[in-house]
């Protein structure tokens, strides 16, 4: 039997070895490579993400850049323009991603900041034009006052008849532009400018009639009970806020048609009630007029338009500081019925119609037996009324007159109790026997006071008769 040799046995015990050390090496190097791919696997993943991370960051990052760039050049603008307009639009967000986010609320921030400061701004400024303006139009209206009584002076002291209607026509320009500057005035927070003692509100309410053009239109219809008149402080006022709605009246409705004002007196005030037959306003623009009127809210100059429509802002303030309101809504004729009401307590007072007569000029009061107030005063200056001249022989109807209680109901305006009636022919020849003969100058310095202001006067300085007690009176 062959043996085999030690040095072969040793050759092949270490190639198994080495064999055995290579299948190790290659197991091993084999979980390497798979480690490896792996980790080659895992990076390409977070590579990817990161990638797509960058992606949506850049896509972020730019929508961002396109809401601040609609911020600035859409949202703000816009908001600065509804702030003057409110019925503008305010623009939202582009993207409605940002919705809810942070971004969105840094945005309104910055709306909420330059919002405030717009306001405050604009508050300032108006202020500031306001203190200018109200003393502007302040010397201006002592201006034209002063004017007013030199052209009275004028009218006084000629008796030139062309000369005469001169002067009125330029009184009654110069009482436009009053009523103008007047009006702008009172809504930059100045006083009305002139101070009257307590008149009869028909009175009033010629006197305010008498400052607009297409006066002669207006009907005065005198339903009160009782010779009603406004205390002296409230006067002024309460005319500007009638002349104003007068001039509304008369601007939207045509020149040939009428304007009614109907005096009314309830258990606790009275109220002045003006219809046109115009255009008539939308649901809206009442509204908005009912707004101003209230005077609940500071106005700013650029709210009123331009040019600045200063009526219902004037009348507005008016209303807040003397007490009293303003209501309009349709007409049942189709335009406008603004209704002015004065409460008695503490804007209205009875006159006794003995001690302080009633201007011939007012309308006479719609009551079953007043005094012929028609015949007491003539535009002439003649003695003997024309119906005292024309006067039967027999006795006409009495015509009491009246005086004021001594106590009132709490709430109510004073009540009046009659007189021992006197009849029509006595007065008529007392008024004759106690009127004597007047001279020129002191005829044109008694129907000067009558004018009192009003186009009505100047119009009845040209011989004008006087109107029936029993018509509408126009001024």
């Amino acid at each position: 039997m062959t043996s085999i040799p030690e040095a072969l046995l040793w050759c092949l015990s270490a190639g198994t070895a080495a064999a055995v050390v290579l299948a190790a090496l290659s197991i091993r190097a084999g979980k390497q490579r798979a480690d490896l791919r792996r980790r080659l696997s895992t990076a390409e993943e977070q590579s990817s993400a990161t990638l797509h991370s960058n992606t949506e960051l850049t896509a972020r990052l730019r929508a961002t850049e396109a809401e601040i760039r609609h911020l600035a050049g859409s949202r703000l603008p816009d908001l600065t323009l509804a702030l003057a307009h409110p019925h503008v639009p305010v623009p939202g967000l582009l993207d409605a991603r940002f919705t809810g986010s942070e971004t969105e609320q840094a945005l309104n921030a910055v709306l909420e900041q330059v919002s405030d400061a717009i306001t405050k701004e604009r508050a300032r400024v108006d202020a500031a034009a306001q203190s200018t303006l109200r003393g502007a139009t302040t010397t201006i209206q002592a201006l034209l006052y002063q004017l007013q009584t030199s052209l009275q002076e004028m009218q006084h002291r000629y008796d030139d008849p062309n000369v005469a209607q001169d002067l009125l026509n330029a009184d009654f320009l110069n009482e436009q532009a009053l009523r103008r500057i007047q009006a702008t005035g009172v809504v930059c927070g100045a006083w009305p400018g002139l101070t009257r003692e307590d008149s009869y509100l028909a009175e009033l309410v010629v006197g305010a009639t008498s400052r607009l053009r297409g006066y002669e239109r207006v009907n005065i219809s005198n339903q009160l009970r009782d010779p009603v008149a406004v205390v002296a402080r409230a006067v002024e006022p309460i005319a500007i806020v009638v002349t104003e709605l007068l001039a509304n009246a008369l601007h939207h409705s045509h020149r040939e048609l009428p304007v009614t004002i109907t005096l009314q007196q309830g258990n606790r005030g009275a109220s002045v009630i003006v219809d046109d037959y115009g255009v008539g306003m939308h649901d809206d623009e009442i509204k908005a007029a009912m707004e101003l009127l209230s005077g609940d809210e500071d106005l700013l100059l650029t709210q009123l338009g331009d040019p600045p429509r200063s009526g219902f802002a004037a009348a507005g303030q008016l209303v807040r500081q003397y007490g009293f309101g303003v209501h309009v809504e349709p007409s049942p004729y189709g335009g406008v019925r603004a209704v002015v009401y004065i409460p008695g307590d503490p804007l209205l007072t009875v006159l006794d119609e003995s001690a302080q007569p009633m201007s011939v000029m007012a309308p006479l009061p719609h009551r079953s037996a007043v005094p012929d107030r028609s015949s007491s005063v003539l535009p002439t200056g003649s003695a003997t009324p024309p119906q005292a001249a024309a006067a039967p022989a027999a006795q006409p109807a009495p015509a009491p007159s009246y005086e004021a209680p001594a106590q009132q109901a709490e709430g109510e305006l004073p009540r009046r109790r009659r007189r021992k009636p006197v009849s029509e022919l006595d007065e008529s020849a007392a008024r004759t026997e106690s009127a004597p003969e007047r001279s020129p100058e002191e005829t044109g310095t008694r129907w000067a006071a009558l004018q009192r202001g009003t186009e009505s006067g100047r119009a009845a300085a040209q011989s004008e008769p006087p109107r029936s007690p029993e018509g509408n009176a126009q001024s």
